[in-house]
């Protein structure tokens, strides 16, 4: 059972996704704040696998929620999906630094949803399909780092290949598909990534790779 947290100060807002989210028999919501402050110390109280956030929120708000929520040594594991009806690159990339494994636009469709979820508690990274490559590749080179780049030049072709789709966005079985190896294999080397790059999440590896001008491979197939 995956257990989910809601994050947002409108109570119609955190209704609906709970009641959306609930039509998954694997999820379940286990608590609920209408502010950044509280989402801490909900998040200590119940332990959730995953956090949907919201980012305009009073006090506190999503996004430096979820920079202590990253940052916080006993709130590992616990992994934040930013949900905002503002598609701009400052709130993207800002939420990707802060340690977003996800960002999802609020119009997105129930399934999409409901596949974020899945998705992020699995241990991968998800951008909106609504939140464009371009918008991503805009974000990250605006902040072009010559010490991604020495770090990236030392990697194998492989590795660089498998970096190209993750910051493609895609998932690990995407990756698998596209490059001829299983699902086990892909896996391994995004592991190997994020120790090698020092990178806390995937989401970090999203960014180093356009920051570093890893180009992203074509569609497969």
């Amino acid at each position: 059972m995956i257990r989910v947290a809601i994050i947002d100060d409108q109570q119609l807002v955190r209704a609906g996704l709970r009641a959306l989210l609930e039509r998954a028999a694997d999820i379940t919501v286990v608590g609920e704040a209408a502010d950044g402050e509280d989402a801490l110390v909900l998040c200590r109280q119940v332990r959730p696998d995953v956090v949907l956030m919201d980012v305009r929120m009073p006090g506190v708000d999503g996004i430096e929620a979820t920079r202590r929520i990253a940052a916080a040594a006993d709130l590992g594991g616990v992994r934040v999906v930013v949900l905002t009806t503002f598609d701009t690159d400052a709130h993207l990339f800002d939420a990707i630094q802060a340690g977003a494994a996800g960002f999802l636009l609020k119009d997105t469709h129930p399934d999409e949803l409901r596949r974020a979820v899945h998705v992020v508690a699995s241990g991968d990274a998800l951008l909106s399909p609504a939140v464009t490559r371009r918008v991503m590749a805009a974000a990250a080179r605006a902040v072009t780092s010559p010490r991604d780049e020495r770090l990236v030049a030392g990697l194998t072709e492989r590795e660089r290949e498998v970096l190209g789709h993750i910051g493609a966005g895609r998932s690990n079985d995407e990756i698998a598909a596209a490059l001829f190896l299983s699902p086990a294999t892909a896996r391994t080397y995004a592991s190997r990534l994020l120790a090698k790059l020092g990178a806390r999440d995937r989401a970090q590896l999203v960014a180093l790779a356009h920051r570093a001008g890893v180009p992203a491979p074509s569609e497969p197939g």
